[in-house]
């Protein structure tokens, strides 16, 4: 049952990661040294004031960099694969009873596919919010994207089930967003071709 837990907690993290990707870093490490989340040995470094340091200015630069104009964009492009690669990484930290390949395996299809669904949801919308209000809606959507973050890794945390429930409407809602967008590209580019 703990790896149940442990892969509810990860993938709540991970899909947190793909609103921002040092928020929930910083929640393990904060919950971790407050002794309310026990890391495995091999990722007992996320659990060090160093971490938390790290983390913790990471987080500043992070948030702060998505309230600038344009700027927003170009983290965009670069947040994609690394919430990928912190999705799988948080996801893996959480399942450490088992074999290697197994693990990150795991890991990276459940971890990394959420963190990857959300980010690209967010992607979508920063796009959509670029092209109706000419960016001046992109503080508000990196409001939402940030307190999204934060009460996702505190759920995910504090209480597994729901965070676990919250991240897999989350991700139902971002698959859904993105099919629907696929789809009516691919209805404008065949109607295009008829005209």
């Amino acid at each position: 049952m703990d790896i149940l837990f442990g892969l509810f907690c990860g993938l709540g993290l991970s899909a947190a990661c793909g609103f921002r990707i040092f928020v929930p870093l910083l929640a393990v490490s904060i919950a971790s040294l407050s002794g309310n989340l026990e890391l495995a040995p091999d990722w007992a470094w996320m659990g060090s004031y160093p971490a938390l340091i790290a983390f913790g200015i990471a987080t500043v630069i992070e948030v702060g960099a998505y309230y600038l104009p344009w700027i927003d964009n170009l983290l965009d492009v670069v947040a994609t694969p690394t919430a990928i690669i912190a999705g799988t990484m948080i996801t893996a930290s959480f399942i450490p009873e088992m074999s290697p390949l197994l693990q990150w395996t795991l890991a990276a299809i459940t971890g990394g596919g959420a963190a990857g669904s959300v980010q690209l949801l967010t992607d979508v919308t920063r796009v959509a919010t670029n092209v109706t209000t000419a960016g001046l809606g992109n503080p508000v959507v990196s409001t939402m994207e940030l307190t999204s973050a934060t009460v996702l890794s505190i759920l995910a945390i504090a209480l597994p089930i729901l965070g676990m429930v919250l991240t897999v409407g989350v991700i139902l809602f971002a698959v859904q967003k993105l099919w629907k967008r696929w789809k009516g590209k691919k209805l404008s580019d065949e109607n295009m071709n008829q005209d």
